[in-house]
């Protein structure tokens, strides 16, 4: 197995950054576009599990308008061979004043890479 291989991570950290722009921006058709548009993906968030992109969708709808203000303290990218990886980061959310940690698993399909699980939490 290739780990690391230096095309595939650079295109798993630039989807990464293109998903974390959006976010701040509160571009929510970006946000929901980078998810793996199935019944199978899912999104465990700080107060919600989400099972399928319906219900991923429907909770990003009803994000709108929410500004978003984060940094990104540490991030890990992760890929294995040509078509996996994770991305996990440790953030601040400036708008709520608490520390969290976010985590990806990103696959690459015909129409590029896209979001199959993601979680979000408050750090202890």
């Amino acid at each position: 197995m290739d780990v690391n291989l230096a095309d595939v991570h650079a295109e798993i950290t630039d989807v990464f950054w293109k998903y974390t722009n959006a976010l701040k921006a509160n571009d929510i058709d970006a946000v929901t576009k980078a998810f793996w548009n199935s019944r199978h993906t899912l999104r465990y968030g700080t107060g919600e599990n989400l099972y399928g992109m319906e219900a991923i969708a429907r909770f990003r709808n009803s994000q709108r308008g929410q500004p978003v203000e984060l940094e990104i303290t540490r991030l890990v990218i992760t890929a294995f061979n040509q078509d996996f990886g994770t991305a996990n980061c440790e953030m601040n959310r400036i708008d709520l004043g608490v520390s969290c940690r976010m985590s990806h698993s990103w696959v690459r399909f015909v129409d590029g890479w896209r979001i199959v699980a993601a979680h979000v939490s408050v750090a202890p």
